[in-house]
């Protein structure tokens, strides 16, 4: 079994009490379980996502938390009230919950302004609602035009305002960018963040898309096979994954076989068979004991290019991103390892260079043994 690292939980302050609570919860679809034993806890104004591959669960926690789905287990809280629980379910337009859906799901014969106004029908404030809103999504402007006439991004601002606008207790986002390019879906979350923020709106939101979860939220939830897999900060999920799914899920890296020598130094060997093993201090201490077996993480950013280095990798594979390359290399012993390069760094395919391995922050698992 693998041994997690020591992973660091956002906790609530002692004197905060949880605006949503989701207590233990699952699901089920026939004799299927799609969710199981998930448990979070909101503050207030708090931004969380939901993130995992497609089947992970994430969707059918976020239609639980709306709603849409009954338990079969646990309870749903919401500002102290219980709105699901096996058996009993409030109905979704009782729970005063927004939602924004990845297909925008505007109205195309209604203008901007009132597909922002829907919901707000028969309050004498309705049209000044509409106007603050428009206002804070940078549509000030726009409010006469219709849904076509928008770009996608536009389009989501509308959802967006349509959903703050009768001021919900909470905000659910399911994959509201992923009908977006890629440079206006991480600018947009970036965007919708302050949003949320100036609003001081809870929200979950549900993605795969881990630069998404990054740009937007103050915790995330990596889940797979229905469970929660670890509830932390994005730098914590990076830099400390509590076990190799979420190693592999967050961000990019390869493991790389090592002994431990003493807890704060590993071995590897990573240089031609015969060859003497490299040894690598490290800042924190290994949980494993002396002569264990371990895989190391290495993350592109810990593997730095240095043409002084005596340890030389085979660039196999190269992608241009701008300021960087990521390039695929190498070692001697037949491992490859992936390193981030200034992209004033220009390597041919087969070319060598010199690297050296930043071990200080370094995440050790239990080595897998194979089949």
């Amino acid at each position: 079994m693998t041994e997690p690292v020591a992973a660091h939980p956002i906790t609530l302050p002692h004197d905060t009490e949880p605006w949503l609570v989701v207590d233990n919860i699952a699901l089920q679809y026939g004799h299927r379980t799609i969710v199981k034993h998930l448990s979070f806890e909101l503050p207030k104004g708090t931004i969380a996502c939901l993130l995992g591959p497609s089947g992970c669960g994430k969707t059918s926690a976020l239609r639980a938390i709306a709603g849409f789905e009954p338990l079969t287990s646990g309870q749903i809280r919401l500002a102290g009230r219980v709105l699901s629980m096996p058996g009993r379910i409030t109905p979704p337009e009782k729970r005063r919950i927004g939602m924004v859906f990845q297909d925008y799901a505007l109205f195309p014969h209604l203008s901007v302004a009132d597909n922002v106004g829907f919901g707000l029908k028969g309050q004498t404030n309705a049209t000044q609602r509409v106007a603050e809103v428009l206002d804070l999504v940078g549509l000030s402007q726009s409010g006469k035009r219709f849904p076509h006439e928008l770009s996608g991004g536009q389009q989501q601002r509308v959802a967006l305002a349509r959903a703050l606008a009768p001021q919900p207790s909470i905000l659910l986002l399911d994959e509201p960018f992923s009908n977006l390019d890629v440079a206006l879906r991480e600018r947009l979350a970036g965007e919708v963040r302050d949003i949320l923020k100036r609003t001081g709106t809870t929200a979950v939101l549900v993605t795969h898309d881990q630069n998404e979860a990054f740009a937007m939220a103050d915790v995330i939830g990596v889940l797979a096979d229905g469970q929660l897999q670890q509830w932390d900060s994005a730098y914590s999920l990076y830099h400390r994954p509590a076990n190799r799914r979420v190693a592999n899920f967050v961000g990019q890296g390869t493991f790389i076989p090592a002994t431990v020598v003493h807890p704060h130094q590993l071995s590897l060997c990573i240089g031609q068979d015969g060859e003497a093993a490299n040894t690598f201090n490290t800042e924190a201490a290994i949980p494993f004991a002396k002569g264990a077996a371990v895989d190391v993480l290495l993350r592109p950013d810990d593997v730095v290019h240095d043409d002084d280095s005596p340890i030389k990798a085979k660039v196999i594979q190269k992608t241009f991103r701008g300021a960087d390359f990521l390039y695929k290399l190498a070692l001697a012993s037949g491992q490859h390892v992936l390193s981030t390069v200034p992209s004033h760094h220009d390597h041919a395919i087969g070319e060598y260079i010199g690297i050296k391995l930043d071990m200080s922050h370094v995440v050790v698992f239990e080595q897998e043994v194979a089949a």
